[in-house]
């Protein structure tokens, strides 16, 4: 179902942009950009995280780290990961296949600057082998997202 809403998701928004799926796993940065032929870094990484009560999806560069202080003094609050179950609840998307298109539940986007130093990223699409080609502006743009400085 999730890779189905991340296809609705584009087809009204941005239907020049393609889903790539592949045979292998793209679950994790390292296999996603094996299987893309790209480094780690241009992967773009979504990550389910909660500061206080607020649930927020943050997408960075693939070999970006998450900085504690920076995020702190952003968001008032320590991040915590969510577990695995209540990501896909509140995405619909699989952990491995997180996005910030077509989510079950409407959520703040984040893009981290780590992001803007490429032409082109390649985030999942809803599925443990799905992915889309997009440039950073454009991703940040499409998701409503904010430009913020939260990473190592």
């Amino acid at each position: 179902m999730s890779l189905a809403s991340v296809r609705l998701y584009l087809q009204t928004r941005a239907p020049d942009l393609s889903i790539i799926e592949t045979e292998a796993s793209s679950a994790t940065v390292a296999q996603a950009a094996e299987a893309h032929g790209v480094t780690p870094a241009e992967i773009a990484k979504t990550i389910a995280l909660e500061a206080r009560d607020t649930v927020i999806l943050l997408v960075t560069s693939g070999t970006a780290r998450l900085d504690n202080r920076k995020f702190k003094d952003r968001f008032g609050a320590k991040p915590r990961m969510l577990d695995g179950p209540r990501a896909e609840a509140l995405t619909g998307h699989p952990v491995g296949g997180v996005c910030p298109f077509g989510l079950a539940t409407t959520l703040p986007v984040f893009c981290d600057e780590s992001l803007k130093g490429f032409a082109e990223v390649l985030p999942a699409a809803g599925s443990t082998n799905s992915a889309l080609r997009i440039a950073p502006d454009r991703l940040a743009a499409l998701t409503q997202a904010e430009w913020i400085d939260v990473c190592q």
